[in-house]
């Protein structure tokens, strides 16, 4: 049965495009919280009839007995979960396909006994970095989730040939680092293992370890010692994109550290010190601290010297990691990034999370990847139209399969090679851990649901297809690999056997060659706004002279 709030939807709809309804504006997943009725005022997303003793936790209500914590991700799987939006924001990748192709072999012989998929080379280089798979794990920092699969992220990041970035505050939220009469770090054991655990597997040659840093960073001094201590070849500078556009934020459920870390600078809200604050935590009220990081304030001229700051001291790769801000800032950004001539710049879209980003801010502020990679690349071309030095762009923003990753490379190439490089992923990697570790958690206690038990055994060796794989080449270390890097590593294989079948489908062996015409547009919106022609204009002038004018 069609509910209401479907039907609207579906009444209302016109040329493939439905309008905008605010129906989950008062209930969320992600915040834990629901209306009591299914049929809610499309207009505020409440219920038509509110009740004196409704027994739901709407939004309202959970505001308010719980207040801030409301703008949230659930507190209690705060290191345990990753968060995004479920607004739908009238364009993604599925509203393009990918067309196939008969004719001939670009980037191989025109033998059937050469041109198989499996020869589809997906290599990539971005930022002068080699990468066996055109896809990297973006920056996980100082949050829970992050360091708690830290292993797993880097060695299944290493093992695929790709880059692993560790993300911000690391060394501040380090309970163990040592710093320096000024303020300097000194050694952190934590940053210092997460370069050391990636490194272990890493061939040198494919991908490479690269070190976020944002204002907290810089002033701890995190750039210098990792790039003269750690030995690190890449830096990150993150560009005000933490929790979205108001800077990192991370869950401290410790009255001790959460005021240790407001010692090191941080703003940790309520405040720790507080006498009041304290008394409500011990008595249970206030069960939680957030800390926020501050954002960076980027200047033109002081990010050129600080690049050329870092190269001197050793630095062979520096990238840009920034948000979903407004198009001319994204101008703004490239334009800056052309002049320091930084190695790529990873432009991260509107909708996801990794930690505990405001779920308004999720929801509802900044540019979807599609439009956003759309005016990426509108303000790339006229930078190369001008002579201007472009960077490699690295694509980011809700990413979890091959098909978003060839629409979203193909979409960069007009016919000079792909300006996007790469696709810079979080969450599904994470996704990928997730299930590797309890699946295979539970198949060591027996306790596989049975559905799985019964195909795959309650052996967690027998649950992994690409095992013999890496016994083949990993021998005696293989029991090193934790079975969550398995599982990234099995993940990313997966995409790349997909990617390589998509582009031997538009009869092309080279990463590289894939462009826009191997691209149509489904809706009208999708046409607009990057220019893809809509399935019914594609290949009009070519039919014509197939058939003879």
């Amino acid at each position: 049965m069609i509910s209401a709030h479907l039907l609207l939807r579906v009444i209302v709809m016109k040329k493939g495009e439905s309008m905008p309804l605010d129906i989950y504006a008062n209930k969320k997943s992600t915040t834990g919280t629901a209306t009591r009725v299914q049929d809610v005022s499309p207009l505020s997303g409440l219920c038509p009839i509110c009740i004196e003793e409704c027994p739901v936790l709407c939004e309202i209500g959970l505001s308010a007995l719980r207040g801030k914590e409301a703008l949230y991700p659930i507190p209690d799987y705060f290191g345990a979960s990753t968060a995004s939006s479920n607004k739908d924001y009238g364009l993604d990748w599925s509203h393009f396909n990918i067309q196939a192709e008969l004719r001939g072999a670009r980037g191989i012989a025109e033998d059937p006994d050469l041109a198989i998929f499996p020869n589809v080379s997906v290599e990539t280089k971005i930022g002068g970095i080699k990468l066996r798979i055109p896809f990297l794990i973006a920056a996980l920092g100082s949050t829970k989730v992050a360091k708690k699969n830290w292993d797993s992220l880097a060695i299944g990041a290493a093992i695929s040939g790709t880059i692993m970035t560790v993300g911000e505050n690391v060394v501040g939220m380090d309970p163990d680092a040592r710093f320096d009469e000024r303020g300097k770090v000194t050694d952190s054991a934590d940053l210092k293992y997460r370069i050391e655990t990636y490194r272990k597997f890493w061939d040198g040659e494919h991908g490479d370890i690269v070190v976020q840093t944002n204002v907290e960073d810089m002033r701890l001094g995190v750039d210098e010692y990792a790039l003269s201590k750690l030995e690190v070849n890449g830096i990150e500078r993150k560009w005000g994109q933490g929790a979205k556009a108001i800077g990192g934020e991370v869950r401290l459920f410790d009255l001790d550290k959460a005021i240790m870390y407001k010692k090191r600078g941080y703003i940790i809200i309520p405040d720790p010190e507080d006498p009041a604050v304290q008394e409500a935590y011990r008595d249970g009220i206030i069960r939680s601290f957030e800390r926020h990081s501050r954002v960076g304030m980027p200047k033109a001229r002081d990010f050129v010297e600080d690049v050329e700051w870092l190269r001197e001291r050793g630095a062979k790769y520096v990238t840009i990691k920034t948000g979903a801000y407004r198009p001319a800032v994204v101008a703004w950004t490239l334009k800056v990034a052309s002049e320091a001539r930084v190695n790529y710049v990873t432009f991260d879209g509107a909708g996801g999370g990794t930690g505990m980003s405001p779920v308004p801010m999720m929801q509802e502020m900044g540019l979807p990847t599609v439009y956003l990679e759309a005016i990426v690349l509108k303000v790339v071309r006229v930078m190369r139209s001008k002579g201007m030095y472009v960077p490699d762009i690295a694509m980011a923003g809700g990413f979890s399969n091959e098909t978003q990753v060839f629409k979203a490379i193909a979409l960069s190439n007009f016919g000079e090679g792909p300006y996007v490089r790469a696709i810079a992923m979080a969450r599904a990697p994470l996704t990928a851990v997730f299930k590797a570790t309890y699946f295979a958690k539970l198949a060591k206690e027996g306790k596989l649901p049975s559905l799985i038990a019964r195909k795959y055994g309650n052996d967690p060796t027998k649950l992994f297809a690409v095992l013999p794989e890496l016994k083949a080449k990993f021998k005696d270390r293989l029991s090193e690999i934790p079975y969550g890097a398995i599982g990234l590593y099995s993940y990313f294989d997966k995409m790349r056997y997909g990617l390589q079948q998509l582009i031997a489908g538009c009869r092309k062996w080279k990463l590289e060659l894939i462009d826009r015409k191997d691209l149509m547009a489904l809706t009208e919106r999708a046409s607009k706004v990057t220019g893809i022609p809509l399935v019914e204009e594609c290949d009009k002038d070519e039919i014509e002279e197939i058939l003879g004018r």
